[in-house]
């Protein structure tokens, strides 16, 4: 239950995103498909949690029904009642880090190249009346829509350094899309285009004016620059291993380094909540489960910011942080061992 509640939770913004997409005419396979593609890297995250949440629920209430004290008095150690939620834990902790370390980057990857597409493809859903487009410096803005015609088209574009290049106002424009050769086309009636070079803006009033954009290669040239959050285990490994041999500085491997750390460390997450989880569950005593959800949340909070911490500690690559990543876990599980041990004495 706390896998699928948590699950439908953290993919809850993606899921409002998408929705509006599928109102505006994106398919609805391509809505199953980046739900799918997703799925992996979320259920990496909420797996570890569900854990943490359905241990503090579960002994919980065990300890505050006094069943954990009867079954220690009948001669049933701490151990013994903890060993089949420990094969269960196993379990989950290997197929987590399956998750993070071979399918969830790739199929990360996949959900960002289709909605991409999807967004080529259909480049009507992408514009609300009032609601500006933000795309590679360019600002775009329309007051209404009809069909695949564009009304009152507004478009600014700037460079790096957020200076004004070139602005185009068209009374409509009409967008065409062609899947085989993978260009988006646009043809603007009656435009004012307006350019800018050294602070005079030069102005052209134009009947039609037509451009194409080839997204295909741009495409192709984004999935040869693929980066290392988006590659498998075995790929992360073989590209540190280039990068070694070509010399690459400290720094530039610290980045590789983070990034394989923190997806093995995330995936081992399970046993640090399950070895804090449980003495936390054992010693509460209360029944009601929102204490158990309460320091549930908190806990996970608290590890999860870790992480996010460590891992945006890569420009000091002079601290390690490939190693402070692990910190989290230590103290999590070293936390868990000592306090379990000492419920186990009592």
């Amino acid at each position: 239950m706390a896998i699928g509640i948590l699950t439908f939770a953290m993919m809850g913004a993606r899921l409002v995103t998408i929705m509006e997409l599928l109102s505006r005419g994106i398919p609805v396979e391509n809505f199953l498909k980046f739900i799918l593609y997703t799925l992996p890297v979320v259920l990496t995250y909420t797996i570890p949690w569900s854990i943490l949440v359905a241990t503090m629920v579960v002994f919980g209430r065990l300890s505050a029904d006094s069943e954990i004290t009867a079954m220690r008095a009948c001669g049933v150690s701490i151990l013994q009642i903890i060993a089949p939620l420990l094969l269960i834990v196993m379990a989950m902790t290997a197929l987590c880090l399956y998750l993070q370390v071979n399918a969830g980057p790739p199929m990360l990857w996949e959900a960002r190249k289709l909605m991409k597409n999807t967004a080529m493809t259909n480049p009507m859903a992408l514009f609300v009346p009032g609601q500006q487009i933000a795309y590679e410096g360019t600002l775009i803005y329309i007051d209404d829509k009809v069909g695949n015609e564009l009304r009152g088209l507004q478009m600014y574009s700037f460079d790096d350094e957020l200076n004004q290049k070139q602005d185009i106002f068209a009374e409509r424009a009409v967008l065409t899309s062609d899947d085989q050769q993978m260009k988006l086309h646009a043809k603007l009636y009656k435009c004012i285009i307006g350019s800018y070079e050294n602070g005079v803006k030069r102005t052209i009033y134009n009947d039609e004016l037509e451009f194409s954009f080839d997204y295909g290669a741009k495409l192709s040239q984004e999935a040869v620059s693929l980066r290392a959050k988006f590659l498998p285990a075995d790929q992360l490994l073989a590209l540190m291993k280039l990068e070694r041999k070509r010399g690459a500085s400290k720094e530039d491997m610290c980045d590789l380094e983070v990034e394989l750390n923190q997806r093995i460390a995330m995936a081992l997450s399970p046993i640090a909540f399950l070895l804090l989880g449980l003495p936390l569950a054992i010693r509460t005593s209360r029944r009601e489960t929102s204490v158990g959800l309460f320091l549930s949340v908190i806990l996970g909070g608290i590890f999860f910011l870790s992480l996010i911490v460590c891992e945006s500690m890569i420009s000091f690559y002079y601290i390690y942080p490939q190693y402070l990543i692990w910190l989290p876990n230590l103290i999590f599980q070293g936390l868990g061992a000592a306090l379990l041990y000492r419920v186990s004495q009592q």
